[in-house]
């Protein structure tokens, strides 16, 4: 009678454990790696979120200043240095110094690749104790990959003609400037690889000889 309730009693056999210990291991493995994905979509998220609405705020900022260009000047305001990388404007806001001598009166955005950050200076920013003024250069964002400027031409009430559409310098004829922000997010692991963020604003030169023609 004992024995027969030994056999009946006996444990798993090694076979056995073996596979369970197999099983448990696969269900660990793919629950880690699904935690992981999860960890990574959201810190891509998160980062895009950062990238985007620091993005954001340089370009509104930019926005503002340059589509004031050219107040109290005869043209649009747009100097002859501005080109694809930079975009150096004057505008006269204070209208009681046609010599530009106020800050935020001549002021150049531009992109610094080795900070990878785009910096402003203002020709005049620092207003020092004798009444004379200073140049002052500060970072607006940093963390961006590239910054494009592009200049569109207009006359009368049509635009010019420009089949590559746009030029990377401004004329006097310039209405319109394009700003282009690009941000090449962190590769991550479980994501899609060479991701970025770009965002682009359309500034009118209020102005420019062709806005105020239609004011």
């Amino acid at each position: 009678m004992s024995v027969n309730k030994a056999k009946t009693e006996s444990g798993f056999s090694i076979v056995e454990l073996i596979v369970t210990m197999f099983i448990m291991l696969a269900i660990m493995g793919l629950v880690m790696t699904l935690y992981a994905r999860s960890l990574s979509t959201k810190t891509r998220e998160s980062a895009r979120t950062d990238a985007l609405t620091a993005a954001q705020a340089a370009l509104n900022v930019m926005s503002r200043e340059v589509a004031n260009s050219g107040y109290g000047v005869i043209t649009n305001g747009l100097m002859n240095d501005s080109n694809r990388d930079l975009v150096h404007f004057v505008s006269n806001h204070v209208n009681t110094n046609s010599d530009l001598l106020q800050p935020g009166e001549n002021v150049t955005y531009f992109f610094e690749p080795g900070a990878q950050s785009i910096l402003r200076h203002d020709a005049n920013g620092i207003v020092n104790p004798d009444g004379t003024t200073s140049p002052q250069t500060s970072i607006i964002i940093n963390r961006i990959s590239s910054v494009q400027f592009r200049y569109f031409d207009y006359t009368g009430a049509s635009p010019l003609p420009n089949p590559i559409g746009g030029s990377d310098t401004p004329t006097a004829n310039t209405g319109r400037v394009r700003i282009t922000l690009t941000v090449n997010m962190e590769n991550l692991i479980n994501q899609v690889q060479n991701d970025r963020v770009r965002l682009t604003s359309e500034v009118a030169l209020r102005n420019s000889r062709y806005m105020l023609r239609n004011y």
